[in-house]
């Protein structure tokens, strides 16, 4: 043994070799004497399960193909789950936007956002300029031109 506490990592491989070659076992198949089943391996059969159940090689293909097609009838409740939640949230989100309309020869400041270069700082202002409105695109998308006329 290590008279002294400073020579640990000389006796590490070989404490290391004695945790890695003992036999180690869950504490539930010390209690049940069995390993514990996670319900994974109930609905989609290991080998294990296979085995305890005694299913025929052609019994568990069968199964295994009814639970491959019945994958797509999922994955499409999935997708549709997933529209009609995206569908809630962008109604709710929408709810508080107030929509405006722009009308070429309108004057408008733009706004800089935070990670434009023409922001200076945490004092620095939020818009910039004074803008006329030059063409309305579709979507809400503005073209914009200086006051000396320049796009």
């Amino acid at each position: 043994m290590v008279d002294n506490h400073k020579q640990w990592h000389e006796r590490l491989p070989f404490a290391l070799l004695g945790y890695r070659i003992t036999a180690r076992t869950s504490p539930y198949l010390l209690v049940y004497g069995t390993e514990a089943v996670i319900p994974a391996e109930v609905e989609i059969p290991s080998l294990r399960i296979i085995q305890e159940a005694e299913l025929s090689d052609a019994e568990w293909v069968r199964s295994r193909y009814e639970q491959l097609a019945l994958i797509d009838g999922k994955r499409m409740n999935t997708v549709c789950h997933g529209q009609l939640y995206q569908n809630r949230i962008s109604r709710a989100f929408n709810k508080r936007v107030k929509p405006r309309q722009f009308a070429p020869g309108q004057l408008m400041l733009k706004r800089i956002f935070p990670h434009q270069d023409e922001t200076k700082g945490k004092f620095s202002p939020n818009w910039q300029g004074l803008y006329i409105v030059h063409r309305v695109l579709t979507g809400g998308a503005l073209i914009l031109a200086e006051m000396d006329g320049d796009i």
